[in-house]
Order: C-alpha cells, then sequence, then structure tokens
C-alpha cells in the first residue's frame, strides 16, 4: 500500500511533465536536447542561489515571517530570471522556432526544480506507513510550478528575444514576470505572515498559475500578430 502511494504520488508530480512533452508538438520537433540543457542550467542557477542564501541569510530559530530576510531571499530568486535568459539566449539550439524553444526550456526547468525539491522528500515520505495528503499536494504544487515556469520562460521570450513587439504591452509582460518570479516569497508570506495552511497555499498557486498562463498565451499570442 505504501509503494502504491508513492506510485500514486509520483506520477501526479513527474507525470504531467512527460505528458505535455508527448502530447504537444515538443516530441515531434525532437526538443529534448533543449530541456535537458535548461534543466543543467537550473541546477547551475540552484547552487548559486543555495551559495546565496547560505551566505547572506541569517538562521532564524522561529518560523516567523521576517520583512527583511524574505526581501533579500526575493532578490536573491531573481537568479532564476538571470538563468533563465542565459538558457533562452546563449544555449545553442537546434532549429525550432521561438514557440519550442520557451517550452522546452521552461519544461526542463520546471523538471529540475521537481526532481531537486520534491524528490527526495516523496521517496522518504510517502512510503511511510501513514497516509497524508501532504505528498498529493506536492504533486499539484509540482503542477502549478510547471505552468508558472512555462509562463514565465513565455514571457522571457518576449522580453529578451522578440523586438518587435508593442510597446503598450512591455510593462505588463515586465510586471507578469514580475509576478512569476516573486511567487516563492508570496507563498512564504502566506504561509509565514497570514498562517496559511498547505492546502490553501498550493490552491493559491493553481489559481495564479493558470491565470498566468492565459495572460501570457494573451500576450504572446499578441505578439505574435503582424504589426500593422
Amino acid at each position: 500500500m505504501t509503494m502504491f502511494h508513492f506510485f500514486n504520488c509520483a506520477i501526479l508530480t513527474f507525470g504531467p511533465h512527460a505528458v505535455y512533452y508527448s502530447a504537444t508538438p515538443l516530441s515531434e520537433y525532437d526538443t529534448l536536447g533543449t530541456s535537458v540543457k535548461a534543466a543543467l542550467v537550473y541546477l547551475g542557477t540552484a547552487l548559486v542561489k543555495l551559495v546565496c542564501l547560505a551566505t547572506f541569510l541569517n538562521v532564524s530559530e522561529s518560523d516567523s515571517f521576517d520583512p527583511y530576510q524574505e526581501l533579500l531571499k526575493a532578490l536573491i530568486g531573481f537568479i532564476d530570471v538571470a538563468g533563465l535568459y542565459f538558457a533562452l539566449t546563449q544555449l545553442t539550439h537546434r532549429n525550432i522556432s521561438q514557440n519550442h524553444k520557451f517550452q522546452a526550456v521552461g519544461l526542463g526547468w520546471a523538471f529540475a526544480d521537481s526532481v531537486l525539491h520534491r524528490l527526495a522528500p516523496l521517496w522518504v515520505g510517502a512510503r511511510g506507513l501513514e497516509f497524508t495528503w501532504d505528498y498529493i499536494l506536492q504533486g499539484l504544487e509540482a503542477n502549478a510550478n510547471l505552468v508558472l515556469s512555462i509562463s514565465l520562460a513565455a514571457l522571457g521570450s518576449l522580453m529578451w528575444l522578440r523586438k518587435n513587439k508593442p510597446r503598450t504591452l512591455i510593462p505588463i509582460i515586465y510586471a507578469c514576470a514580475g509576478i512569476v518570479s516573486t511567487m516563492p516569497s508570496i507563498t512564504s508570506y502566506l504561509k509565514r505572515g497570514l498562517g496559511w495552511h498547505f492546502a490553501e497555499v498550493v490552491g493559491f498557486e493553481l489559481f495564479v498559475s493558470l491565470v498566468m498562463a492565459f495572460f501570457s498565451w494573451q500576450l504572446f499570442s499578441t505578439c505574435q500578430k503582424p504589426s500593422a
């Protein structure tokens, strides 16, 4: 029963990444190499963030919300944006369109994040004797992160790769990218500052991911249209 629960949670956590790759044109254009490169860039970015967090943040014995510490975390979190910029603009890719490139990069980014942050807790905890909803919620959170990562990659693609975008959309693009980039700090405030339960935070993340996906899709579609 415990292994059955583990496999269910693992499929919920990592399955959508495989489904997204196989159900979209990414598999037809063989963009796996781009996703793997993006995942490696994410691991390097995560290492840099870990060093920065260990250097500049103080270890607090309490679990209360510290605005100064959370601000530092948010600033350090923008290292992800720098890593995503490198993955989108500096890596060599096959001859694929901008549309497929940002999806492949976002997919690899999200998969590496799930493996790094969720595989070990899932392996240790989901095989326990007692059933808990935490790892199912963790899987749902991974799905929200997948949508947010692809949305951020789409917004980054508009910011850094598309030059002829309407000027009126530029502030909206940057605002949406800022919201997605600061989601870890927002969820930390909800948990520590407002005392939200994990299920409520995951529900919020799922809602925001859908909203950001809609806005990113609309912005990308609008920028794809030829200018009059």
